[in-house]
């Protein structure tokens, strides 16, 4: 999965995107490979953020936000999980989802637990969603669990 092609500035808005669309892959690297986050945050902010991959140049993110999702993600695992779990069917606990769902939820769970307001936090991960999955139903199941999880987490915002 790469991002789209930016200049390596970009603006504050497309930095953002970059560094929730970064924080997925870094999360599911993570489940795949056993790494700490320690290790791939560094590995994403040296290698990845604004690197050139088969002559195009990817966005540069946000790195502060990026390793914000990233902690925030592992350290309240469990928390996110168990909010996610509720959002699902019970036949379908997050254990038995993709594994680049679970990543996607875990960063939104983790950004729903920051200032940003849950309404844009739903439609940016859709947006991923929709880069990972362009031809499923995947982006509209991610936008139910993501309201779901949203009022819970900030039922004042709604």
């Amino acid at each position: 999965m790469t991002t789209q092609p930016a200049n390596k500035s970009g603006t504050k808005r497309q930095m953002k995107s970059a560094a929730r669309l970064y924080a997925v892959q870094a999360l599911f690297q993570m489940e795949q490979t056993g790494q700490t986050a320690d290790k791939v945050i560094n590995e994403f902010l040296d290698y990845r953020f604004g690197a050139v991959y088969e002559g195009e140049e990817m966005a540069e993110g946000d790195p502060n936000l990026f390793a914000k999702l990233v902690d925030t993600a592992v350290n309240l695992q469990a928390k996110i999980d168990q909010m996610t779990d509720r959002a699902l069917v019970a036949k379908w606990p997050i254990a038995r989802i993709d594994p680049t769902l679970r990543a996607l939820f875990r960063a939104a769970g983790a950004e729903f637990e920051q200032e940003t307001p849950p309404k844009v936090v739903i439609n940016e991960f859709v947006d991923i969603a929709k880069a990972f999955f362009p031809d499923g139903k995947e982006p509209r199941f991610v936008n139910a669990v993501l309201d779901h999880m949203a009022r819970e987490a900030r039922p004042e915002a709604f």
